[in-house]
């Protein structure tokens, strides 16, 4: 019990700070949505999609494949630190060139045709430069939790979030009211600030990002310049499957709001990817203990593979992820009638438009609880080496995305986006324990796991449904699963706390 111990506080501390910088990075939406109409945020939602996927790509997947090499090769870690980054540093420098060449045809390829603005260009422009940045930052950031060092990690992520965010509100806020009023700087800003502009929030993302990569030059500095190439083909061979893994799943991810703005009509298009994009960051939420949980799993996991009982602290793991994982999805959805405030609109009528989406919440946050469990599972083909079923499970589940999404969009819209999203998410799940259990097995507690899912979803239709959204109901009914939960693993929580 003291791994799960340590590995509890570990996550908690990668939890807080998760918390804090989402929550911070949240307080954003309401001023986004307020500010820029549902068409231009549709902007700012396909651009960050975008990147989600190529940030996949630059990684190269050499950011789990740090993780396993450390604990393969115990000996030679510094080699394992010099071959991930320059890999990554090789791909972002290669992916830098290549798209500036064509930067005014993919920014006339984004706009679909309908007049050419050059703002795009500049919007292109940026983002280059943050995935650049973003990549450099992956490696060091991954040494930093495999160093067992979650306050440092937490501690540069804050600083991240926090300038993103100082930046968001001086140029949406500050810089108007200093023209306004006439204050001191006012002429100087008259003569290059455009009020209401989206490429601010790129801009301030850029500055952000670098600074992030300057806070991490300690790191760097451990940087030596030798490169082991049998080493590193080796490494290929591992992290390959896991690249085309990672860029499948941020295909299931992302690729259906960049269909919705691709395949509607375009008088509707991105006022329909803003309604949706604005909803989906409700679900926030739930990934932000996903990912919380991932930052402390997969150092934890692979420092533990070669102990005893490994197996069975993996199984205990998942048990209290699942029980944690379905709380905050009955949490979130009896609470949607305070939380939809955060997607606020500039009237009543931009707001009743955002709002409209707001049925989608529920599926969309269980497709969530799904993926959770999917990268809990996802653990066995990392630890055994067979990375090619991470390939195959994520594959199945973009095609599935892709084809799916192709056939219904143009009927259903975002409605078809969030189900088949549910529905991807739910077979990666079932694929990877089907496999898991035949290649690697782990005792998890399935009987147990999949009562405590099937209730969560039974409370979420009766108040969402049957109550319809009645606040005291939904959070009477949240009251009584916690404390069956908490009654039916009394055993095990006096074994983690320590107690009789």
């Amino acid at each position: 019990m003291s791994a799960i111990k340590k590995f509890a506080g570990q996550t908690a501390i990668y939890g807080i700070s998760t918390v804090i910088a989402r929550f911070l990075n949240f307080f954003l939406t309401p001023v986004y949505v307020g500010l820029y109409s549902p068409k231009v945020y549709g902007i700012f939602s396909v651009m960050y999609s975008w990147a989600s996927m190529l940030n996949a790509f630059l990684a190269f997947g050499m950011e789990t494949t740090y993780f396993r090499y450390l604990n393969k090769y115990e000996n030679d870690k510094q080699k394992v630190y010099n071959n991930t980054f320059f890999t990554v540093s090789l791909m972002a420098m290669i992916f830098l060139l290549f798209t500036f060449l064509f930067v005014d045809d993919i920014a006339a390829w984004m706009q679909k045709g309908d007049g050419y603005d050059p703002d795009y260009a500049r919007y292109v422009k940026y983002f280059i430069y943050i995935l650049v940045a973003d990549a450099l930052a992956v490696i060091p950031f991954a040494k930093v939790r495999a160093d067992g060092r979650p306050i440092r990690y937490s501690i540069i992520k804050f600083v991240n979030i926090l300038t993103f965010i100082s930046l968001n509100l001086i140029f949406i806020f500050v810089f108007p009211l200093i023209i306004k009023e006439g204050w001191f700087g006012a002429d100087y800003l008259i003569g290059w600030y455009r009020e209401g502009w989206v490429g601010y929030v790129f801009l301030s993302n850029l500055i952000a990002s670098l600074i992030t990569l300057l806070l991490l030059i300690p790191e760097l500095l451990k940087l030596t310049f030798t490169y082991d190439i049998t080493l590193l083909k080796e490494m290929f061979v591992y992290s390959l499957p896991v690249l085309i893994a990672n860029i499948s799943f941020i295909v299931n991810e992302n690729i259906d709001k960049i269909f919705l703005g691709q395949l509607l009509p375009a008088d509707i298009a991105e006022q329909e990817v803003g309604i949706y994009a604005a909803c989906c960051k409700i679900a926030v939420f739930l990934s932000i203990f996903i990912s919380a949980f991932r930052l402390g799993a997969e150092p934890f996991f692979f420092s533990h593979a070669k102990n005893k009982n490994s197996s069975e602290t993996y199984a205990r793991i998942m048990n209290f992820f699942v029980i944690a994982i379905s709380l905050i999805f009955v949490l979130l959805v009896v609470n949607i009638e305070l939380l939809k405030y955060f997607i606020k609109g500039k009237d009543a009528a931009e707001q009743a438009l955002y709002w409209s989406g707001l049925r989608i919440v529920p599926i969309l946050l269980f497709g969530y609880v799904s993926l959770g469990i999917y990268i809990n599972l996802s653990i066995w083909y990392k630890l055994s080496d067979q990375t090619r079923y991470g390939l195959y499970i994520s594959g199945i589940g973009a095609i599935l995305t892709i084809i799916l999404n192709v056939i219904f969009i143009p009927e259903y819209s975002y409605m078809a986006s969030a189900w088949i999203s549910l529905t991807a998410y739910t077979v990666m799940m079932i694929l990877s324990y089907l496999w898991g259990q035949r290649n690697y097995p782990i005792p998890y507690k399935l009987k147990k796991n999949i009562i405590y899912l099937l209730t969560s979803i039974c409370i979420v239709f009766v108040a969402f449904v049957v109550f319809e959204r009645n606040l005291i109901i939904g959070n009477a009914l949240f009251l009584i699963f916690t404390g069956i939960i908490l009654f039916s693993e009394r055993k095990e929580i006096r074994l983690i706390l320590g107690t009789k």
